[in-house]
C-alpha cells in the first residue's frame, strides 16, 4: 500500500501542470456554489435580523420594497416622503413610539442618515470613541465607513452635493464629527448619522446667514414695516459653529420637513393591531411589518438561488465527466506503464488503487485550493455586498 501511494505522488508531481489545471477546476467547481451559499445565507440573516428587530415601519403610499429597505437598510431607491406631522400624529395616539428616519442624502459615499437620539438607543447603538451628536451639524461615524475614511472624533466630512445645478442644495455641509459607533453587524455600521435637523440643512430646508440688517443693498428685495426681504444671492453658511448656530432656521412647517421612513415600536400587542388596523384605511400613509415585506423579498432570491444550484450541479456533473474522460485518456496513454507493471506482479487490484490514489490526491490539491480561494472571493463579495 506504501507503494502505491508513492507511485501515485511520484505520477501527479511529475505531471504538475497537468495535475495543476485538473485542481483548479475542481476548487472552481466546488468554491463557486458554496461562496454563494454562505452569502445568500450572510444576506437573510442580515435582512431577517434587522427586521425582525424593527416592529413597524410607517411611510407614504408607494412601494412596500422602497419604503422598507430605505428605512430599515438606508439602500435602494428613495420611496416618497412622509412628513414630520405623521410621526407627531403617532406619536399622539399613545400606542407607540416613533423613530423618524430621513435618508436621503450622502456624505464621502455613505448614507447620510438624520434621526433622533432615542434611535441610538432603538437599535442599541453606542459610541466607542467620542459622543453622539450634541449641538446642530455634529455627526458620528458607523464602524466600518469611520475605518474607510480613516476619521475620528476632531475630524470633519462633508455631505455629498447631489445636483451642481440645484440651488437650493448649492452648499455641502460640512459636519463635525463627534464620535465613531461601535459595530454591531449592521447596516449602521455603513452610515454617517445627524439628528434631524442637520439633515434638513443638507436637504436645503433649512440655512444660516448673516442677520438682514447686515446684508448688503443688493442682497435686499425689499423693506416693509421693520421686515427685510433678501434675494437668492446672499451667502449663507456651509459650516455650523457656536458663533452661527443661532442664525440657522427652516422655512417649513412639521407639515412641510420631510422624511424618507418612521420606525414603529408598539407598546404592546394589541398597540400594535390597532395600528396596523387605523392605517390600512388610510389612503396617504402606510404601515408595514418589515418582517412581511423582508420575506417576500427573499422569496424573489431564493427563486434566483434555485437556478443558480442548478447550474453548480450540472457544472459539477461536466466537471466529473470532463475528469473521468482524461483518466480513461490518461489510462490508455499509460497502457505499456501499466503493463509492465502487471508483467512484474502487480495484481488489477492494484492499478485500480494506483488510480485512485492519484484521484485522491488530485481531489485533495482541489480541496486545498478551493479553500484558499473562498476566503478572498467571500470577503471581496460581502464587502461589495456591504454585508
Amino acid at each position: 500500500m506504501k507503494g502505491t501511494w508513492l507511485l501515485a505522488w511520484r505520477y501527479v508531481t511529475y505531471h504538475r501542470w497537468r495535475s495543476l489545471l485538473l485542481c483548479l477546476a475542481l476548487a472552481l467547481t466546488v468554491v463557486l456554489p458554496i461562496t454563494v451559499q454562505v452569502l445568500v445565507g450572510r444576506f437573510e440573516r442580515e435582512l431577517t435580523e434587522r427586521a425582525d428587530a424593527t416592529p413597524l415601519v410607517l411611510g407614504a403610499v408607494g412601494s412596500r420594497y422602497d419604503l422598507v429597505l430605505s428605512s430599515l437598510y438606508f439602500r435602494g431607491r428613495i420611496p416618497a416622503p412622509v412628513n414630520l406631522s405623521a410621526a407627531e400624529a403617532l406619536r399622539a395616539t399613545g400606542l407607540a413610539d416613533a423613530h423618524p428616519v430621513l435618508a436621503r442624502n450622502t456624505a464621502k459615499g455613505a448614507p447620510l442618515v438624520g434621526v433622533e437620539l432615542d434611535y441610538f438607543a432603538f437599535r442599541k447603538l453606542v459610541p466607542k470613541r467620542g459622543t453622539l451628536p450634541q449641538m446642530l451639524g455634529d455627526c458620528v461615524l458607523g464602524a466600518t465607513i469611520a475605518e474607510e475614511l480613516g476619521l475620528g472624533p476632531g475630524d470633519s466630512v462633508l455631505s455629498d452635493q447631489e445636483n451642481l445645478y440645484d440651488i437650493s442644495k448649492s452648499y455641502p455641509l460640512k459636519m463635525p464629527v463627534v464620535g465613531v459607533l461601535a459595530p454591531n453587524g449592521s447596516p449602521d455600521d455603513h452610515a454617517v448619522f445627524s439628528d434631524l435637523a442637520t439633515a434638513w440643512i443638507v436637504e436645503g430646508i433649512g440655512h444660516g446667514h448673516r442677520p438682514p440688517q447686515e446684508q448688503t443693498d443688493e442682497q435686499r428685495l425689499s423693506t416693509e414695516e421693520g421686515h427685510i426681504r433678501l434675494n437668492a444671492s446672499i451667502v449663507e453658511y456651509n459650516e455650523i459653529t457656536p458663533a452661527n448656530e443661532a442664525s440657522f432656521h427652516f422655512h417649513a412647517t412639521a407639515d412641510e420637513l420631510p422624511l424618507t421612513g418612521v420606525l414603529v415600536e408598539p407598546f404592546d400587542r394589541k398597540s400594535r393591531t390597532l395600528l396596523l388596523g387605523r392605517y390600512r384605511v388610510d389612503d396617504e400613509l402606510q404601515l408595514l411589518e418589515p418582517g412581511v415585506v423582508v420575506q417576500e423579498l427573499l422569496g424573489f432570491v431564493f427563486r434566483l438561488k434555485t437556478f443558480f444550484d442548478a447550474n453548480a450541479l450540472a457544472v459539477l456533473g461536466a466537471t466529473i465527466l470532463f475528469l473521468g474522460t482524461i483518466v480513461l485518456l490518461s489510462i490508455q496513454v499509460r497502457r505499456r506503464e501499466l503493463d509492465t507493471l502487471m508483467k512484474i506482479g502487480a495484481a488489477r487490484t492494484t492499478l485500480v488503487r494506483l488510480v485512485g490514489t492519484e484521484l485522491f490526491f488530485l481531489a485533495l490539491g482541489g480541496a486545498v485550493i478551493a479553500t484558499l480561494l473562498a476566503f478572498p472571493i467571500l470577503s471581496l463579495l460581502l464587502q461589495h455586498a456591504g454585508l
